[in-house]
């Protein structure tokens, strides 16, 4: 307290202590306040508000995203998560003498990061996780009062800094997961560091096996190491840990059994070590009764499930399909939560399916197709209102299916062939508004089709063959504007077949084989824009084939052994091929090239359709001439080749078990079998005798002087015409590959002058078909979105998890095959395209590319490497967020679909830049479809060094997902190890949110 006598000498000084006081204040805050406006200037950003608060006017402390202790310094600096893009100037920033916490997660950062972050020396937290950074990360020895350091998917190489952790003894969070470091063991400095709370070191290219050491870490709560090359056997010493709460260890090579031991982890919720090659039983699994997710696919596990399963009170998901299991599903399984998901598809399991999976409402899945289940479909399922994937196929189901599985209203598959199931298909169908799939063959369905089947309008496939439906074809099913496949044969069908089926305009594939329909052909089917395949064979049909058929250009058709009279439409006689019209003795053709069927006479050529028949071919003999002279010199040129591929000595070189004979590709190797031609050779349709269809690309040589032996889009061939020494490696490297979302290779078959390319064929052709063409589907978003994340996956594949890298150099959205649920396989790669050991890794000078896909720096320099499949994916993202072709009238001349974009964008207009949106993508999704064109936005950036890889792509793209889902989901049924994982946020515990 002053006294009133010091009061007056005290008051003198105020003054002098104000300015010391302000002048201290201006040298604590000067420097700071340069360093980051040193920053500021480094970075660039698409959000304009960030750094409106960095200027000369304001205190630091008072800057967007900084924290300052009570001194004035800065202590913390948050800019995640702000579309900031540039190079980090360590230099600058690690002169923040207090800088203690710096996070730049989830920005588009790039370049290397400088030695000067070991300056740094302070600091607890660092996250530059989730960048394009580039180059090797540095040492960081000197950081040794780390708490938490994520880097995460931040596009960091060559050899990681292990050594650099051995003096951070108080690090609790270690996340460098997804960066494709070199090949280095499980390293050993990670296992002392026994402060760990949170591990995470998924897909960064570990090997060797896990040390004893990890048990060392008992304050483990996650535990991540998938997606790398680790083998031998899981460590018993894992079971000390038992704190661990999440487990993931999917996608290496162990082998063993589960140790024992792991019965101790009682607080596990989340287990996932599928795709491995686990062997023995499940029970040291028995005691983990907090388990919300257990993930053992794709192993050699055997036994039963453990009984004990079915009373965990908090599962939710259980994939375990690809294993030899044995014996019941226990039957209370999932029925004390909100159970959602089960697969125990492919393995040896019997007994019932358990009744009370769906008991909560909440499930999606149920999967236990191709085991030895029996028994009847329990009616419970019959109110799993929830369920999307209803797929018991292949096992020994017997009785009625319960009327309310057809109406379920958000199923997407019902899959029930290959049982004994009967009854009929009920009226209930009307509600099954997102029904798309219906697989029912085999079975013993009786009744008609009725006609409320016009209600479910998403339905794009129905295979209801092989049973003992009767009736007549529903006039109705012409209502079905998204239907592609349309299986009813061997069944007991009469009547006419409706002429609604020609208002089906995507259909693609009729087979209404071995029914007793009568009546006449409907005209309208032959004006079907797509349709590939047309199988009317076996039937009572009668009539004329209806000139409209002419139109048709079918890889299959087949009219055999109905009752049809009259002459052939002349163009169409170049289609009655394989005996497609034999068993008519009442048609009759002018064509002389067919031999099995009778000439028509003159008396029989007096019929009205004679005359108009002899109208039309006076009229266009002359073209036909020119083009019957075209055509003979080409088929002479096709019995050449037929001939030669029947002469020729052929090595057949298999990659995977086949079921078919080298005869069977070479017979089926014929015009009529053409579906494509190409720069790299002709590609046809081969359908096995078991019903199996295949694509064959065949590539001719070329002999020296240039004539036609064999085309390739492959350096293969020597200066005499002799196939390069390199074939066979580049054969091979192909081969290998074992991708779910890259088209299978079955096996080469080689001759001096042919190679023949077996692939896998999928009739739902390409992503372009679904987008733009006449057979476009109304994708909705979350199709898009998986379309987009599988794809991404299989070039990821191609540039990282081969020996050798591969560079498609022709990424489009027609290259985008779909199958059967849609999901999407790279096809169309060329050998060439393979990163060659004597041209060097990051280039070879090879043209290849589709003008709107290409990248722009291939135009000026022919040296290409993975960067420009990164920039044709980005064109692919974009199309699926606009749903508009790369190249546009709209967008002006010489402007394609990324200049579009980035046009729209530079305007800052909300309004327009969200228009973008497909119309077709409902408004719910639109800020969700915005957060994938970003990434396409990076993925087409005219300096190829700033593009992600596709690694990257692919987090960037898993971290957009449209919903956020909790736990982990694996579905068999997408046909691939698909994670849809909880965000990184919403799976750390509360005490280590920051």
């Amino acid at each position: 307290m002053l006294l009133p006598s010091t009061f007056p000498r005290f008051s003198s000084l105020l003054p002098l202590l104000c300015f010391v006081s302000i002048l201290a204040g201006v040298n604590s805050d000067e420097p700071e306040l340069q360093l980051l406006l040193n920053l500021k200037a480094a970075l660039q950003t698409s959000n304009t508000t960030m750094f409106d608060s960095w200027n000369n006017s304001n205190s630091v402390c008072r800057f967007n995203g900084i924290t300052c202790n009570s001194r004035g310094s800065v202590t913390e600096m948050d800019l995640s998560n702000h579309m900031l893009s540039g190079v980090l100037p360590f230099d600058s920033i690690c002169q923040l003498q207090s800088l203690e916490k710096l996070s730049f997660g989830f920005n588009s950062l790039y370049g290397n990061i400088s030695n000067d972050l070991s300056n740094c020396v302070k600091l607890k937290y660092l996250d530059l996780g989730n960048n394009i950074f580039s180059g090797t990360f540095p040492d960081i020895s000197t950081l040794t009062q780390l708490k938490y350091l994520y880097l995460n998917q931040s596009g960091f190489s060559g050899t990681f800094p292990w050594k650099s952790l051995q003096n951070m003894a108080n690090l609790e969070v270690l996340s460098v997961g997804d960066n494709p470091f070199d090949l280095t063991p499980f390293p050993t400095e990670v296992v002392k560091l026994k402060n760990l709370k949170w591990l995470y070191m998924s897909n960064c290219t570990l090997g060797g096996k896990i040390p004893t050491g990890i048990g060392n870490l008992t304050e483990l709560i996650n535990l991540e190491f998938s997606d790398n090359f680790i083998s031998g056997e899981i460590p018993s010493e894992i079971g000390k840990l038992q704190n661990l709460w999440q487990l993931e260890m999917y996608n290496n090579s162990f082998t063993g059994k589960l140790p024992y031991g792991l019965r101790n982890l009682t607080k596990l919720e989340f287990f996932d070590a599928s795709m491995n090659n686990l062997a023995g039983n499940l029970s040291e699994l028995r005691f983990l009764s907090n388990l919300v997710s257990l993930q053992l696919f794709e192993n050699e596990f055997s036994g039963e499930i453990p009984p004990e399963f079915g009373e965990f009170r908090k599962l939710v998901n259980l994939s375990l399909y690809r294993n030899s299991l044995t014996g019941p599903i226990p039957q209370k399984i999932g029925s004390w939560a909100e159970f959602d998901y089960i697969d125990v598809s492919e393995n040896f399991l019997t007994g019932l399916i358990p009744p009370d999976m769906c008991k909560q409402g909440k499930m999606h899945a149920l999967l236990v197709l191709q085991n030895k289940l029996t028994g009847e479909i329990p009616a419970t399922y019959s109110n799993c209102l929830s369920l999307r994937r209803f797929r018991v196929s292949n096992n020994s189901l017997s009785g009625v299916i319960p009327p309310g599985i057809w109406g379920l209203p958000n199923a997407e598959i019902i899959d029930i062939e290959l049982n004994r199931l009967g009854g009929s298909i009920t009226s209930d169908i009307k509600n099954a508004k997102t029904l798309a799939q219906i697989f029912a063959s085999q079975n013993l369905l009786s009744g008609e089709i009725p006609e409320e089947i016009s209600k479910a309008t998403s339905l794009v496939t129905v295979d209801l063959s092989e049973n003992q439906i009767s009736g007549k074809i529903p006039t109705s099913m012409g209502e079905l504007k998204q239907l592609s496949s349309l299986s009813l044969q061997s069944n007991k069908l009469f009547g006419s077949i409706p002429d609604s089926l020609g208002s089906c305009v995507s259909l693609s594939d009729i087979n209404l084989s071995q029914n007793s329909l009568s009546e006449k052909m409907p005209p309208s089917l032959g004006f079907l824009p797509v349709l590939n395949s047309l199988n009317l064979s076996r039937n009572e049909l009668s009539g004329e084939i209806p000139a409209s058929f002419s139109r048709l250009r079918l890889s299959l058709f087949d009219l055999s052994n109905n009752k049809l009279a009259g002459p052939i439409p002349l163009s169409l006689s170049f289609q009655a091929y394989n005996g497609s019209l034999e068993g008519n003795s009442d048609l009759c053709t002018m064509d002389v090239d067919i031999t099995s069927l009778k000439r028509c006479s003159v008396r029989s050529g007096n019929s009205r359709h004679f005359r108009t028949l002899l109208v039309c071919f006076s009229i266009g003999l002359v073209l036909l001439l020119l083009y019957l002279s075209l055509y003979m010199q080409q088929k002479k040129k096709e019995n050449y080749r037929e001939r030669s591929l029947k002469e020729e000595s052929w090595d057949i070189k298999s990659f995977h078990v086949l079921s078919f004979t080298e005869d069977e590709i070479l017979d089926s190797i014929k015009e009529e079998n053409l579906i494509g031609k190409g720069g790299s050779g002709n590609v046809y349709r081969v359908t096995l005798s078991n019903g199996k269809d295949l694509a064959v690309k065949h590539i001719w040589n070329t002999d020296s002087s240039g004539r036609k032996r064999s085309r390739s889009s492959a350096p293969m061939i020597g200066k005499r015409g002799v196939k390069s020494k390199e074939f066979d490696a580049e054969v091979q490297a192909l081969s290998s590959i074992r991708h779910v979302n890259v088209v299978k290779l079955y096996c080469s078959i080689t001759s001096k002058d042919s190679n023949l390319l077996v692939y896998e064929y999928f009739p739902n052709g390409s992503l372009w078909d679904m987008l733009h063409t006449n057979k476009k589907m109304e994708l909705d978003w979350e199709t898009r979105y998986e379309i987009a994340v599988g794809a991404a996956k299989g070039l990821e594949y191609l540039h990282h998890g081969c020996e050798r890298p591969v560079i498609h150099r022709d990424v489009k959205s027609s290259n985008i095959l779909l199958d059967e649920f849609l999901k999407p396989r790279i096809a169309d790669f060329g050998l060439a395209k393979i990163v060659q050991a004597n041209v060097g890794k990051d280039s070879t000078h090879l043209v290849a590319g589709t003008h709107g896909y290409i990248a722009p720096e291939y135009g000026y320099t022919y040296k290409v490497n993975e960067k420009i499949d990164v920039y044709s994916f980005g064109v692919v993202l974009m199309e699926l967020v606009t749903g508009k072709r790369p190249i546009e009238p709209e967008f002006g001349e010489k402007e394609d679909i990324v200049n579009w974009v980035c046009s729209k964008v530079q305007q800052e207009n909300r309004e327009k830049i969200v228009a973008m949106v497909d119309s077709r993508i409902a408004d719910v999704y639109r800020e969700e479809a915005m957060k994938v064109m970003r990434i396409a936005i990076m993925c087409t950036a005219r300096v190829p060094a700033v593009r992600p890889t596709m690694r990257s792509v692919v987090h960037m793209l898993e971290a957009a997902e449209p919903f956020k889902l909790v736990g982990i989901v694996v579905t068999k049924d997408d046909d691939s190890a698909k994670k849809m994982q909880v965000p990184e946020a919403a799976k750390l515990p509360l005490d280590l949110k920051n």
